[in-house]
């Protein structure tokens, strides 16, 4: 399977596979590289699909700088850029060399905001490795580090010239991952009128990871994003509607690395609470919206509140950190932070959160 589009004159390219082949070849080819590749790939990566991807590179005439990255969120930083940038200063890089990243989202926006940066930008490809980058941050052409604790806070847009998407590499995550990436489906399905919604009552197959179901739903996830950034790739309006979720996720995510300064939810299993948040600030848990994605989410199994006992004297401080950092949302223009409202299922809106009091509420909801 094979989705092309096209922005600003330039054509981009998803491949999904069952396994890894020569499509990876065939477009370094197609590009004129020279061959010469930065490949940097996450610590967790299978050995054997690692080498088998080397091999094909290799085979082909390529000259391979292999880098292994640590994919935690605390290595998306300034350090790990520079260091992607030292290496290709080392190994005499053009802008016809080549970085390859075969990992997560953390990965992914290092390397390409590396290979935006290097030269003014080089070619960059991808291979996500896990189930939310392969659904959601493998395309659209954000780059970023935290900065100073803030997530995504110095970045810029530059889009992977391929990704590869293989079922190979979906059928060995470990079943809590793949989960993870259930709530960006729910989201494209959400905001937008297509099959995703229906696809998922195919709980069987989907946990099952039957080929043709994934692929369906790694397709018509990808194609919605594809629809909101396209013609609005600097998310000055309509791009915005993908971050539904993200407002409350992001103040989740940087209160639980503050003050506990550990990973607690992954960034999918954050975006399915997010996603609850946002619903009930905008119409309430009565909402047989909210209470149908709720259900769905408790379907597979994934986290609608944060509800653990470790957390149980530290509840004050939670909710006052995750009430702070929502300020901190890069959609914020005004002294109130943006969210996305859904009252009514596929019409999302872009609002402000003026109602603080209630802001506050819905953060007691869900801690």
């Amino acid at each position: 399977m094979k989705i092309t589009y096209r922005i600003e004159n330039s054509d981009y390219n998803i491949f999904i596979k069952k396994k890894i082949d020569s499509t990876l070849t065939n477009q370094i080819n197609y590009l004129k590289s020279d061959k010469n590749v930065l490949f940097v790939y996450d610590n967790n990566i299978d050995l054997n699909l690692l080498d088998k991807t080397i091999n094909f590179l290799k085979d082909t005439g390529c000259k391979v700088t292999a880098l292994k990255f640590q994919s935690s969120k605390k290595n998306k930083n300034e350090k790990s850029l520079f260091s992607l940038i030292d290496v290709m200063l080392e190994n005499k890089f053009t802008k016809k060399s080549l970085v390859i990243s075969f990992g997560g989202g953390v990965l992914g926006d290092v390397c390409a905001l590396a290979a935006s940066l290097y030269l003014r930008g080089l070619i960059y490809f991808h291979i996500p490795s896990t189930m939310t980058a392969i659904i959601d941050s493998c395309i659209g052409g954000k780059t970023a580090i935290n900065y100073r604790n803030i997530i995504n806070s110095v970045g810029n847009y530059y889009h992977a010239q391929s990704v590869f998407i293989y079922n190979e590499v979906i059928n060995l995550l470990p079943e809590r991952e793949f989960l993870s990436g259930i709530p960006e489906i729910i989201k494209c399905g959400l905001i937008k009128k297509n099959n995703i919604l229906k696809l998922l009552e195919n709980k069987k197959k989907i946990l099952e990871r039957d080929e043709k179901i994934i692929a369906q739903l790694c397709c018509e996830t990808l194609l919605t994003k594809i629809f909101f950034f396209k013609s609005d790739v600097y998310e000055k309006n309509r791009r915005l509607l993908l971050n539904f979720g993200h407002t409350f996720a992001h103040a989740i995510e940087m209160t639980m690395q503050s003050i506990l300064n550990k990973e607690i939810f992954r960034h999918g299993e954050a975006v399915g609470i997010g996603i609850l948040c946002e619903l009930y600030y905008a119409s309430g848990k009565k909402n047989n919206l909210f209470r149908y994605v709720k259900t769905l989410l408790e379907n597979y199994n994934l986290p609608t509140k944060i509800s653990l006992p470790s957390f149980d004297n530290k509840k004050t401080v939670i909710l006052d950190s995750v009430y702070k950092n929502i300020f901190l949302d890069k959609k914020r223009v005004s002294k109130t932070p943006r969210f996305i409202s859904l009252r009514k299922i596929h019409r999302p809106k872009i609002k402000e959160m003026e109602n603080l009091n209630l802001l506050a509420e819905t953060i007691s909801q869900f801690i």
